[in-house]
């Protein structure tokens, strides 16, 4: 009797281990496998102009810039890689962000560094299928005050060849647009 339950036990304890080694390389999988997310993703492939108005602060005169964007696909189709270039009063700029969707989370995530901070910007995001846009959320810090503040992005993808993005920020309590960029494809 002793023996048969014993026997039970170590059947019922290898079955366990194998159905969770199982389910957990299913749910590697899954979160490693690119999915129609990514694919839509790569939509975004390719060469674009990009127009640029700035806002230094509430109510200030907008700044104008111009640059270009080349979007690509990385890691086997898992993020995009948008890399920047123009410049920023009369000075040569270059920026690099990553925009991605995490399979697990269910959420997009974008990085962004460039040469005019030493800081790395993460943003978190949803997708709003009526307004085909995803509105990031996250924080970064202020160089001026050098205090960490609030910021808001919202990308669009206006139709196939045409693209903007909105970046908000605080300034003292209240949010205001410091960034549009409508890009262009080439």
């Amino acid at each position: 009797m002793k023996r048969t339950l014993l026997i039970l036990i170590t059947c019922f304890i290898a079955f366990s281990v194998n159905a969770q080694d199982e389910a957990a390389q299913k749910n590697w999988m899954e979160y490693a496998t690119p999915g129609s997310v990514q694919k839509m993703i790569a939509m975004s492939d390719g060469e674009w102009n990009t127009d640029i108005t700035f806002w230094m602060a509430p109510g200030a005169p907008p700044s104008k810039q111009s640059g270009k964007c080349v979007n690509k696909m990385i890691l086997g189709g898992r993020f995009q890689e948008s890399k920047h270039t123009g410049s920023f009063g009369g000075q040569p700029f270059e920026g690099i962000g990553t925009m991605g969707y995490d399979n697990l989370k269910k959420v997009f995530q974008s990085s962004w560094v460039d040469n005019m901070s030493t800081g790395i910007m993460y943003m978190e995001g949803k997708w709003d299928d009526a307004t085909r846009s995803v509105t990031f959320t996250g924080k970064c810090t202020n160089p001026a005050s050098g205090k960490e503040m609030n910021i808001r992005e919202v990308y669009r993808i206006v139709d196939d060849n045409t693209h903007q993005m909105e970046m908000f920020q605080m300034e003292n309590g209240t949010e205001y647009k410091s960034m549009e960029m409508k890009m262009t494809r080439k």
